[in-house]
């Protein structure tokens, strides 16, 4: 797999950074978060450094799925919503966590169901930086971003389709 014209690889090393420093644009905010939900699966990352930042204990997840061959966004499916608990008044006071808001489509789904929540993420393109309330660093729309766990020393295809190594 060849990288794209405008592509955006990004290390572990950069990718704690730049999560890192989220966490420090949320702190700023003084903000005494309830919960976080993180977007599953390139949430979970910048989460468990930020809710570790943060010193947040309640951390739930809700998944969604629209990214079925990795390249291409297909129809999106919530596959595990978010708890009753978390969803009081709105959300507000729920810090809602991503690695990137691309089209804004699975972000509007998570806004939805958390209206009063916080909406951060580590990158934002403009489809769906409205929908963000923190970010740290824009990237045109057409960039596309390789996020460490998705890399090895060319593309990896994940273990469950196949490749073993």
């Amino acid at each position: 797999m060849s990288l794209p014209d405008k592509a955006f690889p990004v290390s572990w090393d950069q990718f704690h950074r730049d999560a890192r420093a989220l966490a420090w644009r949320l702190a700023d905010a003084n903000t005494d978060w309830k919960g976080m939900v993180c977007i599953t699966r390139g949430g979970l990352v910048p989460a468990a450094i930020i809710s570790r930042e943060l010193n947040i204990r309640m951390i739930e997840t809700v998944c969604v799925a629209s990214y079925h061959d990795y390249s291409s966004q297909g129809e999106m499916h919530v596959i595990k919503g978010i708890t009753d608990e978390l969803k009081e008044n709105d959300g507000e006071g729920i810090l809602i966590v991503d690695d990137l808001t691309d089209t804004g489509k699975t972000a509007a789904i998570v806004r939805a169901m958390l209206p009063k929540a916080h909406f951060a993420a580590v990158y934002a393109k403009p489809k769906g930086r409205p929908l963000v309330d923190t970010f740290v660093t824009e990237v045109s729309q057409d960039t596309w971003i390789y996020f460490p766990w998705d890399m090895g020393f060319t593309y990896q295809e994940p273990i469950a389709k196949g490749s073993r190594g």
